[in-house]
């Protein structure tokens, strides 16, 4: 059965964290707007591509595990990015709980 509803998602602006899961690095980013399904958010200029790689952001009241799935440069040479949600893994609970308690 095919879906018929729509998720879209709303404008949410919010000073965020991500973290790159292969690599561990953290970047600044704010997000722009979110869903359900997935957040899209602005990185500075110099950011690395993280097109196909997932990660793990944080922005105010939401934790979410994801897949990158579009990266664009915008006129002041930042980026604007779009990721779609995946559902947590054990290793990725186990990571988030690991760094929260040492912080």
């Amino acid at each position: 059965m095919e879906e018929r509803r729509r998720i879209d998602r709303v404008g949410y602006q919010a000073k965020s964290v991500i973290v790159v899961c292969d690599s561990g690095e953290s970047i600044f980013v704010e997000t722009c707007n979110a869903s359900p399904l997935g957040i899209a958010f602005t990185m500075p200029a110099g950011s690395p591509d993280l097109k196909g790689k997932d990660i793990i952001i944080v922005a105010d009241t939401m934790i979410m595990y994801a897949d990158v799935t579009r990266q664009e440069e915008q006129e002041d040479g930042g980026f604007k990015v779009a990721i779609s949600a995946k559902k947590f893994t054990p290793e990725v609970l186990q990571y988030l709980f690991e760094h929260i308690v040492e912080k």
